[in-house]
């Protein structure tokens, strides 16, 4: 990742929270302190790997951290979503698509619909509600695109650069 694919304001990952954003992808351990064993495994301490993963939450290094769930087995629902976005003004829409608490993540495209997002909700009458809200406080027209199957893809980007998997941290 690039300065310029950062929100502004955040703060460079450094070799460390690369490496811990690697090994947390898609592999949380299923035990009673998973924060303490990924630390040690590092050789972070279990407040310094919390401390860590806080911080790029908070600065916008990384825009979330959970599990995914098939939502639809708990009655709730996905949808994809896409807007046609003025250039001039993306960087303000982008901020009020992320202001709505179901949209989960959203994405720019070159292509006419240039912003697509996804909107998780508890329900179909919720999620209809945010794409309402959305398209009211964008005054754009939203795209909705209902999940109609579910895929598994393990895309998986390490977010190591050259030289950081040797890069040793002593032990706390």
């Amino acid at each position: 990742m690039t300065a310029p694919d950062l929100p502004s304001g955040a703060d460079l990952p450094d070799a460390i929270d690369r490496r811990l954003i690697d090994r947390l992808h898609g592999d949380l351990p299923l035990t009673e302190r998973p924060f303490a064993d990924v630390g040690h495994e590092l050789g972070l301490s279990e407040d310094e790997t919390l401390e860590r993963l806080s911080r790029m939450l908070a600065g916008g290094t990384l825009t979330r951290f959970g599990p995914l769930f098939q939502i639809e087995r708990a009655g709730g629902q996905f949808v994809l979503a896409a807007l046609e976005v003025p250039t001039a003004d993306f960087e303000r829409i982008t901020a009020l698509v992320n202001s709505l608490p179901e949209v989960a993540h959203n994405y720019r495209r070159d292509h006419r619909l240039n912003m697509w997002f996804v909107v998780a909700a508890e329900s179909q009458a919720v999620a209809d509600a945010a794409l309402a809200r959305l398209a009211q406080i964008t005054g754009l027209q939203v795209f909705a695109f209902p999940k109609e199957r579910e895929y598994f893809v393990g895309l998986r980007l390490s977010a190591l650069e050259h030289g950081d998997a040797e890069t040793s941290h002593g032990t706390h």
